[in-house]
């Protein structure tokens, strides 16, 4: 069996109208314009050396989240100005994303996703399940697997390697592209998981690893 139709078959379990995700946080300030709600999702099949959250790799059950109940967490916090879809890889959950995305988008939050995916490929016939719907709701897509090999030492880059493209379908946004710095986050969530995320990310684990 490929590891597509494992991540296919894994995702058509998940109950309809839920979210399977490795973690959330809000009023991030480096993973988009402003601060940003973001959303892990849990499930990758990349696993790309030097990955921020391997942990986001396996397709298992980890939260199970109710995708009304998701929106409402991210509207009460009246700090969060967008939202910000990363992973894992969004688009295997394209969607039930996209239906959070919609409500979240009529409330006046702006989306971002973040995606291994090319842009390309998502807009190919073999994209995953709902890529044209996820898509259609996007503000911001950055797009392209990390690559190790092709990794940007600089604060001051809106991506973490060189392959990777900012798509802006929102004009509204071109003049907000300034949240790349040389600032790491690191959460822990209530299970105890460690999310590290922010693009200096990778000298922390670089040096951490050294």
């Amino acid at each position: 069996m490929s590891k597509a139709k494992i991540a296919l078959d894994f995702q058509a379990r998940i109950p309809r109208g839920y979210l399977n995700l490795m973690g959330y946080v809000d009023e991030s300030e480096v993973n988009g314009p402003g601060r940003r709600a973001v959303v892990w999702v849990q499930g990758c099949l990349r696993e790309c050396p030097g990955c921020f959250n391997p942990t986001s790799w396996p397709f298992e059950v980890n939260q199970l989240v109710k995708i009304t109940d998701l929106a409402e967490q991210i509207l009460s916090n009246p700090r969060n100005e967008g939202v910000t879809f990363s992973g894992g890889e969004p688009f295997w959950q394209a969607p039930a994303l996209a239906s959070l995305a919609r409500l979240l988008k009529a409330k006046g939050l702006t989306v971002m996703a973040f995606s291994g995916f090319t842009l390309e490929e998502l807009r190919s016939p073999q994209a995953p399940p709902g890529a044209q719907e996820l898509l259609q709701e996007l503000d911001i897509l950055v797009d392209g697997p990390y690559l190790q090999s092709q990794a940007i030492r600089s604060p001051h880059s809106l991506v973490s390697s060189r392959n990777q493209r900012v798509h802006v379908f929102n004009p509204a946004l071109e003049n907000q592209l300034n949240w790349a710095s040389d600032q790491v986050e690191i959460h822990i969530l209530k299970d105890g998981t460690r999310i590290v995320t922010g693009y200096g990310s990778q000298f922390l684990l670089d040096e951490a690893g050294s």
